[in-house]
């Protein structure tokens, strides 16, 4: 099963990005794996409508929001 998009819609979860077709938010999911907890935890013990594809999505997203950071110091 393929993972589910992640979305930005103002109606839910104040705009924040979450996984199509559910109410959960990505960060909620990054919180869970930077505490450790396993993929297979957080499906079995958080939110069994997600699929290991849709936690790697999230991860996924977050490396491209990095990726795309424009960076700017400050001249010293």
């Amino acid at each position: 099963m393929p993972a589910k998009a992640i979305i930005i819609d103002p109606n839910v979860h104040f705009g924040k990005p979450c996984l199509a077709g559910t109410r959960i938010p990505v960060y909620c999911v990054l919180e869970l794996v930077q505490a450790g907890t396993s993929f297979n935890e957080i499906i079995e013990n958080y939110y069994s409508d997600l699929t290991i594809e849709d936690i790697k999505a999230c991860i996924q997203y977050a490396t491209d929001i990095v990726k795309s950071e424009e960076i700017h110091l400050a001249a010293k």
